[in-house]
């Protein structure tokens, strides 16, 4: 089976084209959902995270404050590295648990920061969604209500663009519509399932 990390910056649309892949029968395994499952309240990881950061990132439920813990960790690098090893090393054990449980021709590993966290050895390919920065800052501001100043704060955090373009296999625009979205994905669809061993 190909393992194939599908990869972009924020607001790219990874989980509108992860969405699209799912359609076409490709078992989807995500890293941001595998993060909310292990800091669930009650969670041993949740409990670690709240000693390294302090009560200001719990919720008065108990629950993780994503907002406050993602305000912190982006306006320190230190800070950040400290999340990524508390986090990282559980969610790729889940990731290859999940992966070894699929029987399909390819599986796609939908991982935001892979390049960042230097993680490009779980996959045989790597898809990278990509848009002009512009855009990308547009629809992150209508969609999450941030200021332009604080996606750019979150855009310098992550990989520069040429560095992403640079270690794509197979590379989606998605700076169009759905339709030329969906005409992209069937086409890398079909290749893949082509170059899969059981293919």
């Amino acid at each position: 089976m190909l393992r194939v990390a599908l990869t972009g910056g924020i607001g790219s649309g990874k989980s509108s084209v992860a969405e699209l892949f799912g359609r076409l029968g490709a078992p989807i395994i995500d890293a941001d959902l595998i993060a909310r499952e292990l800091t669930r309240i009650g969670h041993p990881l949740l409990r670690k995270i709240a000693r390294a950061f302090g009560a200001g990132v719990i919720n008065a439920d108990g629950s993780l404050n994503r907002r406050a813990l993602g305000n912190l960790v982006f306006a320190n690098p230190d800070q950040r590295r400290q999340l990524e090893q508390i986090l990282h090393p559980p969610i790729r054990r889940e990731m290859e648990q999940r992966l070894r449980a699929c029987a399909a021709p390819y599986a796609i590993l939908v991982i935001p920061l892979l390049l960042e966290t230097r993680q490009q050895d779980i996959a045989d390919i790597i898809i990278v969604v990509d848009l002009p920065e512009q855009l990308q800052i547009k629809r992150v501001m209508q969609r999450d209500g941030l200021s332009e100043d604080q996606v750019r704060g979150i855009l310098a955090a992550q990989c520069q663009r040429t560095e992403r373009l640079e270690a794509a296999d197979y590379l989606i625009d998605n700076s169009g519509g759905l339709d030329q979205l969906i005409d992209q994905v069937e086409n890398i669809h079909q290749r893949l399932i082509a170059s899969s061993p059981s293919g």
